[in-house]
């Protein structure tokens, strides 16, 4: 089945729009003020319940939450199931040789002089290196992505962007990445994904009726 390119971005439109702009706003950020100022601003602004909120949440973007994530994506529906486990494979080895290129140091690295007036959530190791681009970052607007593109409901795609972007802040709050770290992460996972998502989803053995249900049901039956 050959699907148009309007017809791809129509699907998408609902998550790609607001992020561009969202995008736009933190280049912006970028270019008027440096990492460090960046990076302090959001260091300082931290809650007891925000700790515990963002220590659990980000999680969702690691890979044991992609895993997690897929599996129960894929026993609701193959098709899907299988769109966003590809995805994340693709998106997860482009990210990680990225990140094996660049060996950018992470805040707890970058500011080893200055550790005593920075903010770390107890309980979180902090690591060191390869900070670009952000991995949870990456896996999180990548399942956006994909769960926007399957989903029935227009309105799940701006649901779907506040879940990505929380994740991606997460990965700021805990002091594991900085501005520019997520940002390229969001871009790299939004921009990968369109690309294999449109690519692949125009085979036809995903469109045959063995595909497009799961263990719980048919895809008729599903809102999203």
């Amino acid at each position: 089945m050959k699907v148009k390119l309007s017809e791809f971005l129509h699907k998408i439109s609902s998550l790609l729009y607001p992020y561009m702009v969202l995008l736009a706003f933190c280049v912006l950020l970028m270019l008027v003020f440096s990492k460090e100022e960046i990076y302090f601003a959001i260091n300082h602004i931290h809650t007891a319940f925000a700790d515990v909120f963002f220590e659990n949440l980000t999680n969702l973007g690691d890979s044991l939450g992609c895993t997690i994530i897929a599996i129960i994506v894929f026993l609701i529906n193959f098709r899907k199931g299988f769109l966003l486990a590809t995805s994340y494979i693709i998106s997860f080895i482009i990210s990680q040789t990225i990140k094996h290129l660049v060996k950018a140091p992470r805040p707890h690295l970058f500011f080893a002089k200055k550790l005593s007036g920075i903010y770390l959530v107890k309980g979180v190791t902090i690591l060191d290196t390869n900070s670009f681009p952000s991995g949870h970052s990456v896996s999180a607007f990548t399942a956006a992505l994909v769960l926007t593109y399957v989903a029935k409901k227009k309105w799940w795609g701006s649901f779907m962007l506040i879940f990505a972007v929380l994740i991606a802040y997460s990965r700021m709050y805990l002091s594991e990445h900085f501005l520019i770290d997520v940002t390229a992460g969001s871009a790299l996972g939004i921009v990968v994904t369109s690309i294999w998502l449109f690519w692949i989803d125009r085979h036809p053995f995903l469109q045959s009726p063995k595909w497009d249900r799961g263990i719980f049901g048919s895809s008729k039956s599903q809102s999203a």
